[in-house]
């Protein structure tokens, strides 16, 4: 063999060599234990896209914004809550992350051709998007989500108005109910282990999304009235083609397992040690007392009564503060000497709420505990229930039928056809939570009582609908923003006079996104309470509310 020969045959088994050590660094650098997207089974994905909406849904109506709708105070780490002092924190990070997982589903479906998961994830893209414009107005809507094709217009993306987006979700919705017409057996696929609301129902789907259809047409129906009403009308024109939801068998809510703290309602004890998430939320007086003036009795399903009422009586000897039978006794006296009127403290002797936005929430009713979630026995605790981790009342509620009744409600007070009176569909919206909340036998005759027989006005309709929001009171601040009711007032020490309408701009999104993002701020409407801190105030009027004098 010659040298030439013997160079070559070296030369074979080093390329050899070198293309077998390239192929096999691919093969470790591929991760067995992730998912690839060309060929992952679009449910894994679906599960989380819809536990992660419940979860984030929840987290809204029952955190903060049930403190803005006087639902709710919290006596520790109050700011947020009762103060809405949120500097510029609202991320919506989470929302389009969402949205993301949600886009590959939708994605993967249309190439497998999954019909039953495009009809959801239409459904969920509105939910997500919907959630969005409604808490911040403008926002990335058209060239959203496409971060990964790396143009300048996808890496910085422009904020759609809000009206674009609105309508985009009708369309969208539209679409979802062609898309969700079919029996379930007709489908070339199931959602069944993965769908967390519906148990893999298409036609439940179906009116989820023209039940959607209903809460977004109502929102922009000062705005577009004429548009509002034919769309509505047309729904309910025709209940074989836009079936929705009518009873809480059909509602959607999500549940939760209560394995981990990450699957459980949130604040709950059992991951809790020291119960501090639980404690710091206490029931608003400002509800407490529009439950106990119509003697409603989801009170006792939501609150705990106060443990141990006080009693202010004269004929007690001077110095006296003493706990019998139950009570805090005390003289007069002991209150002057703490430069406490007797009217800043409440003597219920069933339900007793935080007033909104004090000064020192801890503290309120004479509480011998001053520390942050203190132990306060003067004031209502939530139920029982709310200190587990999971139960048959603990879910996350995204759209019941009392939300759509009271919708229709307010349809037929305008005047449009919906098939029923405002009347009616008011008393079938209060029957509809008190089932929801397992007291169907008490409904008729709570709706029997003088101050609960629909008036025909607006603001008692409104007031029973920001009632019935309670564990998902977003909707309720969207329904106060628009028509003004109920006509809640800040309390005294809120960082401005008035309830806010809307989320800030997020400072990271300002940095990153400066072009887009001030023009958007341009057109937001700026206002009295605004003029603080600029055009991006969580006081500047988004589009919806433009022009309306509402609700401030």
């Amino acid at each position: 063999m010659t040298l030439k020969n013997i160079t070559f045959k070296l030369l074979g088994l080093v390329m050899i060599f070198t293309v077998s050590c390239q192929e096999s660094l691919m093969d470790m650098n591929v991760d067995p234990n992730a998912a690839n997207p060309a060929t992952t089974n679009p449910n894994l994905v679906l599960s989380t896209v819809l536990t992660e909406a419940g979860k984030t849904i929840v987290n809204l109506g029952y955190g903060d914004i049930a403190g803005v709708m006087q639902h709710t105070q919290k006596d520790g780490w109050a700011g947020g809550h009762n103060l809405y002092d949120w500097n510029r924190n609202n991320s919506w990070a989470g929302y389009y992350g969402i949205l993301r997982n949600n886009q590959f589903v939708y994605d993967r479906s249309v190439e497998l051709g999954f019909e039953l998961q495009q009809g959801v994830t239409l459904v969920m893209k509105s939910m997500m998007f919907g959630l969005i414009t409604d808490l911040w107005g403008d926002a990335p809507y058209s060239m959203a989500l496409k971060g990964t094709e790396g143009t300048p217009e996808a890496t910085f993306p422009v904020f759609d108005t809000q009206e674009t987006i609105y309508r985009g979700i009708l369309e969208d919705l539209e679409r979802a109910n062609q898309l969700l017409s079919k029996p379930r057996s007709e489908y070339n696929s199931t959602i069944q282990g993965a769908d967390v609301y519906y148990n893999g129902d298409p036609a439940k789907w179906r009116r989820l999304a023209n039940s959607l259809k209903l809460r977004y047409l109502m929102r922009v129906s000062d705005k577009l009235p004429d548009f509002a009403k034919q769309g509505i009308e047309a729904i309910m024109a025709n209940p074989a083609q836009y079936p929705i939801i009518t009873t809480p068998a059909d509602d959607a809510s999500m549940g939760f397992a209560g394995i981990s703290n990450d699957t459980s309602w949130p604040n709950n004890t059992r991951f809790d040690a020291n119960e501090s998430n639980y404690r710091r939320i206490k029931m608003c007086a400002t509800l407490v007392e529009s439950l106990r003036s119509k003697n409603d009795p989801r009170i006792g399903v939501w609150a705990n009564r106060v443990q141990i009422p006080l009693v202010v009586d004269e004929n007690l000897p001077a110095g006296t503060d003493r706990i019998e039978n139950g009570r805090r006794l005390l003289s007069p006296d002991v209150l002057v000497a703490r430069n406490i009127d007797i009217n800043d403290i409440n003597q219920n002797a069933d339900y007793v709420g935080i007033p909104p936005a004090i000064p020192g929430p801890q503290v309120f009713n004479m509480s011998p505990d001053a520390n942050q979630a203190s132990f306060n026995p003067h004031v209502s605790w939530l139920n029982d229930i709310y200190r587990a981790a999971s139960g048959p009342l603990l879910r996350s509620r995204i759209l019941s039928a009392s939300e759509v009744h009271f919708i229709l409600a307010e349809a037929a007070l305008k005047g449009w056809s919906v098939g029923n009176t405002a009347e009616a569909h008011y008393n079938a919206a209060i029957q509809a939570s008190f089932t929801t909340w397992g007291i169907a036998n008490q409904a008729a005759a709570y709706l029997a009582q003088e101050n609960v027989r629909f008036d025909g006005t607006l603001k008692q309709l409104i007031e029973q609908k920001w009632i019935a929001s309670w564990t998902s009171a977003a909707e309720s601040w969207f329904d106060f923003r628009r028509t003004g009711y109920p006509e809640l007032q800040a309390g005294p020490f809120a960082i401005r006079t008035v309830l806010p309408v809307r989320y800030y701009y997020m400072i990271d999104e300002e940095n990153l996104n400066q072009v887009n993002t001030h023009a958007a701020m341009d057109r937001l409407q700026q206002t009295n309470f605004s003029q603080v801190d600029g055009l991006n105030s969580a006081w500047s009027k988004p589009w919806v509310i433009q022009g309306t004098n509402k609700p401030w």
